[in-house]
Order: structure tokens, then C-alpha cells, then sequence
């Protein structure tokens, strides 16, 4: 779980699977901050996690770099087992956290489920806070999600990239499913991580590296590849919705994994590319392809993670 690095007392990074995001507890004697919280079902995981770091200490705060389910899907138990913890959000989604809009959230969409939980306040683009002597800086970030953000230490070079850059890539670009162009706002992201500089990356999913250059060009050109042909993303995004259902559930069977897909409508959003079969057979043509990938198994009508 936890990478073995080399970092500055005050990081730890703890390195999850793919169903939950990564986390960064920034930590000191006065303060401990939570920077993304998981997946709701590893939540119980996610406080012994934290326990193991700061043992009896207060949690003080939770960061979201954004409101995806498997980043802050484990806000609603950490804010029971840490009463006083104060839960800071970026801002555009602030008002449907407040109201609990699990549309606007994505979490119905998607299909997929987060406990609900409360925000206190934003973290904006510029903001700062300073936790074991080390200065953390808030930037915006969208393309992944339009609201997402990242946090960079600029004294030690390390930046928190969240889904906007990981060693191989990036999150699926969410807005060009509701049919938003996005695909430019991910480019002046990896701008934005090119001028930052960083020597080391924590990202939101996959190993910490260094080799940045190397993990930027590789984004950008995957980037390009997106952005010249919108169907090959419409592929991506549909086979990482379902590997993620698939992680969540273990194994599913078919009739009842094509009904969960035809209720979020995310699906039905990305089916609109493929015009030549059926929703059913479309859905069914991504779950065998995550088993040519090796990503699944199938036994009769039994789907399988892998």
C-alpha cells in the first residue's frame, strides 16, 4: 500500500489499488491533512491507513483535489471517526455537496455510488497552507474534471498531480462524455505541470516517478491521439467505467452488469459514437474486450475482474 520513497518528514504516500485513489497525509505534531479519501467500500482500510502514520493524532483536514467517487469517496466515514475534521473541496461543485445533487456529482451517471458527506470550505487556485514546514500551493487544473486541482510544494519539487498526469497517462477527460471540449483544457494542464517543474510526481493512481518529462510527452501524445479521433476516447472511458464497476463487484453476471450499465447514463452518452449495434451489443463488445485485454475473465455468463 504504502510506495517506498524517499521523502521530506511530513509526506507519506500511500499507494492504493486502482479502485481507490492514492492518498497523501501531510502531517506534523499540530496538523494532519488528508489529501483524498478513496473509495467508500475502502474506507474502513483508508482510517487504518491513517492510523498507522498518525496513531491517536486528530485528522484536521480533508483535501479533495476533486469530487470523483474514488477520491472522496471515503470523506463520509472519515468525518465519523474524525468528528472536528474540516473537509475542503474546490469550489465549482461546493453547492451540489451542500444540496447533495448526486447527478451533478457524476456519481449517478457514472453508476457509481458515494456515501454523502459534508464540505466546510473551498480550496481555490492560489490558496496555501504550510504543514511540517513545507508550503503547499493550490492550482487549477481542469480537463480530467473542470474543477479539478493539483498542490505543489515548490521548495522540495513535488507536486500532488491527482488524474491529471500519472506515469502513463491521465483520467478520462469527463466533460467530453457530456459532450464538452475539454480536450484543450488538459493540454494547458500539462502545460501548466511543465512549468512547475516538478522532480517528483504523486499521482492519483499507478507508482510516484520522476522521470516527468518522460510521463509528459507520453500524456501528450496519447492526448493527441484523443483529440484527433473522439471515438478512441469514447472506447477508453467506456472500458475504465466498467473495470472500475468490475473492481468494485469482483464478479457480476452479464444480465445484471448490461442492466447496471444501461442505468447510467454516461453509457448511453458514449454509445451515441457507435451507430452500427444495438446499446446491448455495444456494451457487451467493451466487457469482451476488457477480457482480450486480460483486464477480465468471463465463466459462462459470469464476468470476472482480472
Amino acid at each position: 500500500m504504502t510506495a517506498s520513497l524517499q521523502l521530506p518528514n511530513g509526506i507519506t504516500f500511500l499507494e492504493r489499488g486502482w479502485l481507490s485513489s492514492n492518498n497523501v497525509l501531510l502531517h506534523d505534531r499540530e496538523r494532519a491533512v488528508l489529501v483524498d479519501t478513496g473509495y467508500w467500500t475502502h474506507a474502513k482500510q483508508t482510517e487504518g491507513l491513517i492510523y498507522s502514520v498518525i496513531g491517536t493524532q486528530p485528522l484536521n483536514w480533508i483535501i479533495n483535489t476533486h469530487l470523483h467517487s474514488d477520491h472522496c469517496g471515503g470523506n463520509a466515514h472519515l468525518q465519523t471517526v474524525y468528528p472536528q475534521v474540516q473537509t475542503r473541496i474546490p469550489p465549482g461543485h461546493f453547492d451540489y455537496v451542500t444540496e447533495w445533487n448526486a447527478e451533478a456529482l457524476t456519481y449517478t451517471p457514472t453508476g457509481q455510488h458515494c456515501p454523502v458527506f459534508t464540505a466546510d470550505t473551498c480550496i481555490e487556485s492560489g490558496d496555501s497552507f504550510d504543514v511540517a514546514g513545507l508550503q503547499w500551493i493550490a492550482y487549477s487544473a481542469p480537463g480530467h474534471d473542470p474543477h479539478s486541482i493539483v498542490l505543489f510544494c515548490q521548495s522540495e519539487g513535488i507536486l500532488i498531480s491527482a488524474d491529471t498526469l500519472w506515469e502513463k497517462g491521465f483520467g478520462v477527460v469527463f466533460p467530453e462524455i457530456e459532450g464538452i471540449s475539454a480536450f484543450e483544457e488538459v493540454d494547458a494542464t500539462l502545460d501548466l505541470i511543465e512549468s512547475l517543474a516538478p522532480r517528483l510526481v504523486l499521482p492519483g493512481h499507478g507508482t510516484a516517478f520522476t522521470d516527468v518529462t518522460g510521463a509528459l510527452n507520453y500524456a501528450r501524445s496519447r492526448l493527441k491521439g484523443f483529440s484527433s479521433n473522439p471515438e478512441k476516447h469514447a472506447i477508453y472511458a467506456a472500458k475504465v467505467l466498467l473495470k472500475f464497476k468490475l473492481l468494485e463487484l469482483q464478479s457480476v453476471e452479464i444480465e445484471d452488469f448490461c442492466k447496471w450499465a444501461n442505468n447510467s447514463s454516461y453509457f448511453h452518452q458514449l454509445h451515441q459514437y457507435f451507430n452500427k449495434s444495438s446499446f446491448q451489443d455495444w456494451t457487451l463488445e467493451m466487457c469482451e474486450s476488457l477480457v482480450k485485454s486480460g483486464a477480465a475473465s468471463r465463466i459462462g455468463n459470469t464476468f470476472i475482474n482480472a
